[in-house]
């Protein structure tokens, strides 16, 4: 069969062809350019800004400008924690004009300034590092050499100017010598007030430096600011462009710390976490009037020290605890108030008392019977459950809520990182509550009992405890915070004056439990607290299961362990600070609260007396200049540390390094403190059990009585005060 062919097409149809074929595509091209001229209409002429601006956006680079952080100020000014640049010091080795044999021949001197200036490398380390980049070709060496790291401009300036090889070179010959800026939150009094303060650090959300504890965490939306905006690029027009939006600083923040009341509180209470070997200490000063807090300490066992030594670590001022018998004042404040409480009523007491067949409640030194004026005194557990229990015996909730009408769960906002309120049961059952009454199955924090007392010596009205006392914008105008309260009145002024007269047993009384904390100079007047130390919760695994299953956890106490507290105010006529004082676990002969936590309080409040601050002496004067002029307080405290870290770190010619003042040879002999700050000479001269008074400000420049007069303990020692 003969194969098909295929149409043959005229030449005339072909010419069709091949022009429709033609025309097609003309006006697919016609229509395509239509579009694309319509569109860069648009985009040239009815969206050119927009255009514009995102061509603009892809070419720039942009970068934040981190704002400068506010700083933290103590109640005179003084700075707590502040911004400082640091710099890390590096040699280019690779440097084109580097002069290697003028460093190569500096290089064994050079060594021993760098070891004796920056540890942990010594002179032969360095050797070894220096000559490692040596013996590698130019091309190969690093051309960032660190020499050192985190130093001030001072010490890049000593580097650059007196050590061999740069100290020989203008800036016309290079060295290689650069350095690599940085700014840093510093601390100048170091470990002070540590935990309240706070401290910062890089968030991992947005790699932002802000606070992580404290002050620094709390306030930190105050104290970042808002950051700026750099912007580098080529515009779609071909012109260079530079946009900044700056960076606004932080507020600053005053706090309400007292420096030297910080100092003596922290001071008294390492002495004492010391002498009885406890595990850990809080305490904190509250100005009766204000509700400032003038000094927060809380000091712990460091762990990973070898000689006992105790650190700022968990702010332990603001975590509930089993208060114990410091709870008696609650319960009786709120038993006055509530009329059921009759001072002059006698009850009969004894050393045993079963309540609900349970477990008895026992007083260890209490009289056959007593009056409620005296139950405080005595600090009688029998006598605050037989005065309680009948009033809320149909009710056992209506304690919570009585407690509640006088403030005492309100939150305070004080400022500090991690506060929370009293734990108190909302649903007791009846032999919680004989138990709640005297301390137990409660949990309060140092911080609402200090503020309840506080209460209790300001005459009924309760004040908010604060630890900021102002700002400063970032323009410099100070707006300083008012007094606010928890509630105007808390309670009565006569039931707070017989609250205030059944405190003051506790010391004066016949058999008050704080007798030993007496003295003429400053009358005290406060509860003492013994409470058992709580077993800690058995751990659990990853899902939440306890390690030990078969043995279900009952609670209970670590026996012969106790928490003891102290908390007064003084003086008791006109009673200027509250003070809270809790150590936990002293061990014999310190294991009472008189004589381990009310003794902090009470060597505080002599201190204070001694400097003239429980009055209005004359002769006690702050410095006239105002804080915004005020630099750090530069004073030396036990071992010139914070001197130095004020000298080296901030830069400031008049943190001079004074000298330590030396104890007299001769026993019973003044010693001599001319010269030295006030802080030192405190420091030694009570140590030795003067007494002191000083007017002026700076440093002593005479005393009374003169260095190697006879004197013993008790002399008063009288101090003037110059600046150089």
């Amino acid at each position: 069969m003969p194969a098909q062919r295929s149409p043959q097409h005229t030449p005339g149809e072909k010419q069709r062809y091949t022009v429709g074929r033609f025309i097609f595509i003309f006006a697919a091209c016609v229509a395509v350019a239509f579009a694309i001229a319509i569109n860069l209409f648009k985009t040239t002429v009815l969206h050119a800004e927009a255009w514009n601006h995102m061509g603009d956006s892809t070419l720039a680079s942009v970068k934040p400008i981190p704002p400068t952080r506010g700083e933290i100020l103590a109640s005179d000014g003084s700075i707590l924690a502040t911004n400082l640049y640091y710099y890390t010091v590096m040699m280019d080795l690779r440097a084109e004009s580097f002069k290697i044999i003028e460093f190569t021949a500096a290089v064994p001197e050079l060594c021993d300034s760098l070891a004796k200036y920056f540890a942990p490398h010594d002179t032969a380390a360095w050797h070894k590092r220096i000559n490692a980049q040596l013996d590698k070709p130019k091309g190969s060496r690093t051309r960032n050499f660190v020499l050192a790291r985190d130093v001030p401009q001072r010490v890049y300036d000593q580097i650059r100017t007196t050590f061999p090889f740069f100290r020989d070179f203008d800036k016309s010959r290079h060295t290689g010598l650069k350095k690599d800026r940085r700014l840093k939150r510093s601390y100048p009094f170091g470990s002070m007030a540590r935990r309240s303060i706070g401290r910062v650090g890089m968030t991992k959300e947005c790699s932002e430096v802000h606070g992580r504890s404290g002050l620094e965490y709390a306030l930190d939306t105050l104290l970042y600011g808002h950051a700026g905006v750099k912007v580098r690029g080529l515009s779609t027009r071909g012109t260079k462009y530079i946009e900044d939006t700056a960076a606004v600083k932080g507020f600053d923040v005053y706090t309400t710390i007292d420096i030297t009341m910080q100092d003596i509180l922290e001071s008294e209470l390492n002495t004492m976490l010391h002498n009885s070997q406890a595990e850990w200490g809080a305490a904190m000063l509250m100005e009766v009037k204000t509700g400032a807090i003038k000094a927060i300490s809380n000091l712990e066992l460091d762990p990973s020290s070898r000689e006992p030594r105790y650190i700022e670590a968990l702010n332990r001022c603001v975590q509930p605890y089993e208060p114990g018998s410091v709870m008696k004042v609650m319960t009786m404040a709120v038993a006055l108030e509530k009329g059921f409480a009759n001072p002059n009523q006698v009850y009969s007491i004894g050393h045993s008392y079963s309540y609900l067949n349970n477990r008895p409640i026992r007083d260890t030194h209490s009289p056959g019977s007593l009056p409620v004026s005296r139950f405080i005194e005595y600090s009688s557990n029998i006598g605050m459950v037989k005065l309680s229990m009948p009033h809320y015996s149909n009710d056992p909730s209506q304690f919570r809520r009585d407690l509640a009408e006088l403030g005492f769960f309100d939150h305070f906002n004080t400022g500090i990182a991690g506060e929370r309120p009293p734990m108190v049961p909302r649903d007791p059952k009846l032999i919680d509550l004989s138990r709640m009454v005297f301390g137990y199955s409660t949990a309060i924090p140092p911080l609402y009992t200090c503020a309840f007392y506080n209460a209790v010596a300001n005459n009924g009205e309760f004040v908010r405890p604060r630890l900021v006392k102002g700002l400063r914008t970032p323009d410099g105008r100070d707006s300083m915070l008012e007094v606010s309260y928890v509630r105007r009145r808390m309670m009565s002024p006569e039931n707070a004056a017989t609250l205030r007269q059944m405190m003051h047993g506790v010391v004066w009384g016949e058999g008050g439990t704080a007798k030993i904390l007496r003295n003429d100079a400053v009358e005290i007047a406060g509860k003492t607290g013994t409470c058992k130390i709580a077993l800690e919760r058995p751990k659990v695994d990853a899902k939440g299961d306890s390690i030990s299953p078969k043995t279900p956890w009952k609670g209970g106490y670590r026996e012969g362990h106790y928490r003891v507290t102290f908390c007064g105010f003084f003086p008791f006529d006109n009673p200027k600070y509250t003070c809270i004082v809790v150590i936990n676990d002293p061990k014999l002969p310190f294991r009472g609260p008189a004589v381990s936590s009310g003794v902090v309080l009470k060597n505080t409040a002599l201190k204070l007396y001694a400097r003239s601050m429980l009055n209005d002496n004359p002769e006690f004067k702050e410095s006239p200049r105002k804080p915004d002029a005020m630099g750090p307080t530069v004073y030396a405290s036990f071992d010139n540390t914070r001197n130095a870290t004020l000298h080296n770190e901030l830069d400031l010619g008049r943190t001079q390094a004074i000298r330590r003042p030396a104890p007299c040879d001769t026993a019973g002999r003044v010693p001599d403190v001319k010269g030295v700050s006030i802080r030192e000479a405190l420091t030694l001269l009570e140590s030795k059990g003067y007494a002191v008074r000083f007017h002026g400000v700076g440093y002593v420049c005479a005393q009374t009585p003169e260095a190697g007069t006879p004197a013993g303990p008790g002399t008063r020692i009288d101090l003037t005060l110059r600046h150089d």
